[in-house]
């Protein structure tokens, strides 16, 4: 089945960065290996789409045992990514500084892999905003080829 992008990743300057690492640390509370996005690099006028990056290194924490010899970004980690890039969009509408739990994954497949050297786009786009909830679909992009898709679901906690 034929994958319905959210955007065309190749329209985008990945190595623009409109919001840093530490801007992103501002309004995502990981840290350390469980920050899995380095910048963002676009987001829509209207806040409700955005594009966040995340360079994947040879010297990440799993990379020695996910898997030995062939190392693979594991998915679940394309899902965080993706859950702190919906994250970010929240805040950027609804102005606050509630921490935002992910609370559920759905539609989620993986159509790729993510190998260290490589840079994942993922881009998230609001479907369902309320104060206390919100729901994203999201997608990951390598080099402009389909990696996954899932839609992420956030409360605050």
């Amino acid at each position: 089945m034929a994958i319905e992008p959210i955007l065309d990743i190749n329209t985008i300057n990945l190595s623009n960065v409109v919001m840093t690492e530490e801007t992103v640390g501002k309004l995502n509370p990981q840290t350390g290996d469980m920050r899995q996005l380095n910048y963002v690099a676009w987001v829509s006028e209207d806040n409700q789409t955005g594009v966040g990056i995340k360079e994947v290194k040879d010297d990440e924490f799993w990379v020695a045992g996910h898997i030995p010899g062939r190392p693979i970004y594991p998915g679940v980690l394309m899902i965080e990514s993706a859950a702190q890039m919906s994250s970010i969009l929240y805040h950027r509408n609804a102005e606050s500084n509630h921490f935002m739990g992910f609370t559920r994954c759905d539609k989620c497949s993986f159509r790729g892999q993510v190998v260290p050297g490589n840079i994942l786009a993922v881009v998230s786009v609001i479907r369902k905003f309320q104060r206390r909830r919100f729901v994203c679909d999201t997608q990951g992009y390598v080099d402009g080829n389909f990696i996954f898709e899932a839609q992420i679901t956030g409360m605050m906690m």
